[in-house]
């Protein structure tokens, strides 16, 4: 079985994120970078669906060429071998470009299964893997918190308000998983050894037979037209309770329109 893993390489939750003023794009270099949280359970279930039934794993990552690094650390759980998509052409690429290059990419691979994260921690679109399976002409099985390969046959549970409801599509389809669908592994230091003379297979847009009018800042549907920085925090309020502090907080919500 053929399985691909998308991973994207995002800014640290944990650092002090921003957006470049210049463009209006997030300032990848102002934040040390870490694979996308959620993509870490695609790969631990790519890795998963490939000891159950055999064949390979393949990371396939959009993104400059610093995601060098998230490539490895993929590799280095196990996957056999990566593809990164790097061009300078596609920087602020939206959700849609974005689909549009990784799309184009899978056209160069042969897959049984494509398995994403359902979201980055730099966008929150939760978009990608649907546009993704619109592309491709594919069935999409979204948010998943297990998966299942019987045949030629995908299956899904996902879970919906008052339980989880299953769903099936024959192979090849498009699979996002949420964190609840497994606990990934850590890479073992033979396997951080191993990883670096795995193979990986840069291209760029003209190796995809993708026009960079369609990718890239000036050719997204969406941009970020102006931000503003958060204004520091103000000191809080004290209430000092004289045997009227329930009439001061209300009338300090009132004067906030909040009751």
């Amino acid at each position: 079985m053929n399985i691909v893993v998308l991973v994207k390489q995002v800014p640290d939750t944990e650092g002090d994120r921003k957006l470049d003023p210049s463009d209006n794009t997030v300032d990848r270099a102002a934040v040390d970078p870490v694979i996308n949280y959620i993509d870490e359970f695609a790969i631990e279930e790519g890795l998963r669906q490939k000891e159950a039934h055999g064949g390979e794993v393949t990371i396939l990552t959009v993104g400059p060429e610093r995601a060098t690094e998230s490539i490895r650390k993929a590799l280095s759980m196990g996957a056999d071998k990566a593809v990164h998509v790097s061009d300078e052409a596609l920087h602020g690429s939206d959700a849609v470009a974005t689909a549009k290059a990784i799309a184009k990419a899978l056209g160069t691979l042969e897959f049984d299964i494509v398995i994403a994260g359902s979201e980055a921690t730099d966008a929150r679109g939760a978009v990608v893997p649907a546009m993704l399976a619109e592309l491709l002409g594919l069935p999409q099985l979204t948010l998943a918190r297990k998966l299942e390969i019987d045949g030629t046959t995908a299956k899904i549970e996902r879970i919906v308000d008052g339980g989880f409801e299953r769903v099936e599509a024959s192979l090849p389809a498009v699979v996002s998983v949420v964190e609840k669908i497994n606990d990934p592994r850590y890479p073992s230091f033979k396997g951080i050894m191993a990883a670096k003379s795995k193979p990986i297979t840069v291209q760029a847009l003209a190796d995809l037979a993708l026009d960079a009018a369609e990718v890239g800042l000036a050719n997204s549907w969406t941009q970020v037209a102006s931000f503003e920085n958060a204004p520091p925090r103000a000191a809080g309020q004290t209430v000092k309770d004289e045997g009227d502090g329930g009439v001061k907080i209300a009338d300090f919500l009132a004067s906030k329109k909040l009751i």
